[in-house]
């Protein structure tokens, strides 16, 4: 269709499509779907076209297309509808979900190239002499004849040379004779030096020593020093990367480098796949046979892939049940079968183990396993994500925003973990992930599969009303036993000791055995930095963060307190900035701060901490986690991001100080955060063949929440918690809306919450429960004060209604689009 216009979605925070003209050497070529630089006011902006259109709006001056970035569409229509799905409902603007699904743009270079079809190799090979016949060109027979003779492939110069313009490769690409790819290019790979033994008949090392070394002390040692490289590289892991083998074997690059010269060891330089993690070097999977609940569950999954129809699965199965495996099968079915696989992970660490697993798995056999995630560099994302746009790799294991990749002809999501509040995005667009992966399925007739030990209050529900299909796992895997949990109250133990240590006597004691028996602890903390506030002892303030109603947070190794809302910092203060005392007062511990006890009370033990602070980057993650597993280290502390998925089976203890911080929070979900996490972390331990225990630290130790995680007892949990919410008339029973009116002036945001406040009256009672305007509970955030409205209502689309209708009430009385943020399904309250 040659149209004239189209509508382009602009990543700017307006619920709109902007009109263009489409150039004339550019109609019939352009597609919805392909990204395009258009003027917008006095800039240039990318935007990409929604849909083509045959005439303009009356009335309004239209400015022209200046370039199309993509010839192939960058968006598939599947994913422009689903665009145009989380637009509606999560009343956010088309463009900034756009700018979400699409990778970052970079200076990534491409090449488009013209491939010949076995129609076009057949209609060339009918040509001769330049014969005119298929209605063609002579411009584009005798580009089908360069194709034929040139492999196949030529790139877009050539053809520019035949006199083939834009239209009459999109006619050729139409008539199925030519496909039209961009291929990446001008970029130059990272490499990485791999170290491997040698294979040779050698002298043993003993002797060679001997001969080099003239101190038979010296001898000994290099001699352990080599036969530890050799067992890593020969019998426990094989070839690895030389950083490394130089942190695992604990040598020096001197000792490599000689080994080298020796003859013992050979190297060579391989590219480095931004995907790859650098302990897969050697890895294999472990072969594991299903047991009867598994083999269930499979059989229960391939029964719906018969049906080749949208449906969706809950899979509950309690911690170390072997839920991965489950994944891993379901995925190879599916690849089996033609189609494609998500994969969802919910934070950073865990891509890492499941994309180590599914290369291992299906990295050669099914044409590879793309990784997306936010601690890729921009030039890494936008390399995989093109990789999958191109149909180079068949499976995708990602964080939240992977439910975009542009796979096609998927037939399997998998949202592990579903549970997590890391899958709700709390920026616009505000979606969460779980539900737009269900969404997805649907549009695609693909298989929705969801995995917890802990699943929501929502998903469980809708589990046992049959709207999703329940499949269980009860036990865990080669019939071990959960381990045993155990509750530390906090009370009495101050009553015994009278200081308040964030490590109890039996957490202690509990540690001083691992030490002992040479296995592994783990201690959780959900709080980073050192400590949680700084007060005055004389008149009680606190250091308040400039920019928001909350405390700033220490923290000791980088000296200075930092918000962890918008990221200001401030120096420590030597006396209270409100009455000058000179008594200020730390409180609180974070991770840093029981880090630093750790070491002054196990001073021989090997302890790292894992957290936002000291785990920043892909490498960092991998570097710890992955010395942690190869029993590198002793003790490992960390926040919630070690609560789920990890696998570590020298782990006996696990751990957690101020179990109860989150049952003090304003919000109905506190309880069953709580759960999940106490429930969660508790499953890291014994997952080997060693027993595990779980000790956990409480001043609420009769709380239903921690009375019913250290029985590990869901169901229990989740009809108590059901009551609750019954009563009090939140979801499951209920949808919810979080409106917040928001300004720097704070005279403004009254005003706006008094004429939204205009709009909402009406309709209380009606069908809605309007709460509201109160002041937020973070009444300042980021510079901006925020009033709140609470919108209750049984049927999800009478507040997707009165929301609309809101939305176009703030336009009719002028209140700014960006002063009202809307949060569907809002995981938190505050």
């Amino acid at each position: 269709m040659n149209s004239a216009f189209c509508n382009v979605a602009l990543p700017v925070p307006l619920r709109t499509t902007f009109t263009y003209a489409v150039p004339d050497a550019l109609r019939g070529t352009l597609q919805p779907g392909s990204r395009v630089l258009v003027p917008f006011r006095k800039k240039a902006m990318v935007g990409v076209v929604v849909e083509l259109a045959e005439a303009a709006p009356e009335g309004t001056k239209i400015r022209e297309i200046a370039r199309v970035l993509d010839y192939v569409p960058a968006l598939t229509p599947k994913l422009i509808a689903l665009a145009q799905w989380i637009a509606g409902y999560y009343l956010a603007p088309i463009g900034e979900v756009f700018r979400a699904m699409l990778p970052p743009l970079t200076e990534l270079k491409s090449q488009r190239q013209i491939h010949l079809t076995d129609a076009g190799r057949e209609a060339a090979e009918s040509l001769s002499g330049g014969e005119l016949s298929h209605g063609l060109t002579r411009g584009e027979v005798e580009l089908l004849a360069k194709l034929k003779n040139n492999s196949g492939a030529v790139l877009f110069g050539p053809a520019a040379r035949l006199g083939v313009d834009a239209s009459g490769l999109q006619r050729l690409q139409r008539r199925g004779l030519i496909e039209i790819r961009e291929i990446s290019a001008g970029r130059k790979h990272k490499v990485q030096r791999i170290v491997a033994w040698k294979s040779h008949e050698a002298e043993p090392l003993a002797k060679k020593d001997e001969e080099k070394e003239d101190a038979e002390t010296q001898g000994a040692q290099r001699k352990l020093r080599e036969e530890r490289v050799r067992e890593l590289l020969e019998t426990e892991r094989g070839p690895l990367p030389l950083p490394q083998l130089l942190k695992l074997a604990k040598v020096t690059r001197t000792l490599i480098e000689r080994m080298l010269r020796d003859g013992l060891l050979e190297s060579w330089e391989e590219p480095v796949d931004p995907a790859e993690d650098p302990f897969d070097a050697g890895y294999t999977p472990p072969a594991h046979e299903l047991n009867a609940d598994q083999e269930s569950v499979l059989k229960a999954i391939r029964a719906r892939f018969e049906l080749g129809e949208f449906g969706v699965q809950l899979l509950h199965g309690v911690t170390g049940s072997g839920k991965t495996e489950v994944y891993l099968r379901a995925v190879q079915d599916t690849l089996a079968r033609g189609k494609t696989a998500i994969i969802l992970v919910p934070e950073i660490a865990l891509t890492l183990w499941i994309g180590r697993q599914c290369r291992s798995w299906f990295g050669a056999k099914f044409e590879g396993v793309a990784v997306l995630h936010s601690a890729l560099s921009d030039v890494e994302r936008a390399r995989e994500w093109w990789r999958v746009r191109k149909g180079e790799a068949r499976v995708v294991v990602g964080t939240r925003s992977a439910i975009f990749a542009p796979l096609e002809n998927v037939g399997l999501i998998i949202v592990d973990e579903e549970q997590e509040n890391s899958y709700k995005q709390e920026e616009t667009p505000r979606y969460h992930g779980r539900d737009v992966a269900i969404v997805r399925a649907k549009m695609e007739d693909a298989l929705a599969l969801l995995g917890s030990a802990t699943p929501s209050m929502e998903t469980y529900h809708h589990a046992r009303n049959g709207k999703y299909e329940l499949l269980t796992l009860a036990s865990r895997v080669a019939e071990r036993s959960l381990a045993s949990v155990e509750i530390v109250d906090l009370r009495e133990e101050f009553q015994q000791t009278h200081q308040a240590s964030p490590i109890s006597a039996k957490l202690h004691a509990g540690i001083d055995e691992c030490l002992a028996n040479e296995t592994q602890a783990l201690v959780l903390i959900n709080r980073r930095g050192y400590s949680w506030s700084v007060l005055c002892r004389s008149c009680g303030a606190s250091v308040q963060c400039v920019n928001c109603s909350i405390s700033m947070t220490h923290h000791k190794q980088r000296n200075r307190l930092e918000c962890h809302y918008c990221g200001s910092i401030q120096q420590i203060p030597k006396q209270c900035p409100k009455c000058q005392s000179k008594y200020v007062y730390f409180f609180g511990e974070g991770s840093e701060h029981l880090e630093e006890r750790l070491r002054k009370e196990f001073p021989g033990a090997r302890i790292a901490r894992v957290d936002r602070d000291t785990a920043r980057t892909k490498r960092q993650y991998q570097e710890t986690l992955g010395a942690f597993a190869g029993g590198a280290l002793d003790i490992l502390v960390g926040t919630q991001m070690l609560a789920k998925g990890h696998d570590f089976q020298r782990v006996t203890l696990v751990g957690v100080v101020s179990a109860d911080s989150s049952l003090s929070l304003p919000d109905f979900r506190a309880a069953e955060r709580t759960f999940q996490l106490l429930t969660q972390v508790a499953g890291r331990a014994g997952r080997g063949e060693l027993a595990g225990q779980v000790l956990i630290q409480t001043f609420y130790p009769l709380h239903y929440a921690i009375q019913d995680a250290v029985k590990q007892d869901y169901v229990s949990f989740f009809e108590r918690e059901l009551h609750f919410r019954r009563m009090m008339a939140y979801p499951p029973f209920t949808s919810l809306a979080n409106v917040i009116v928001r300004d720097t002036s704070l005279e403004k945001a009254i005003r706006w919450s008094r004429q939204l406040s205009e709009y909402f009256s009406p309709h209380d009672d009606k069908g809605v429960r309007i709460l509201g305007p109160a002041t937020a509970p973070l009444a300042r955030l980021k510079k901006e004060h925020r009033f709140q409205f609470l919108l209750k209502s049984p049927k999800r689309s009478v507040l997707t209604k009165l929301l609309g209708g809101a939305m176009a009430y703030c336009d009719a009385k002028k209140i700014p689009q960006t002063a009202v943020l809307v949060d569907m399904d809002p995981l938190s309250l505050l």
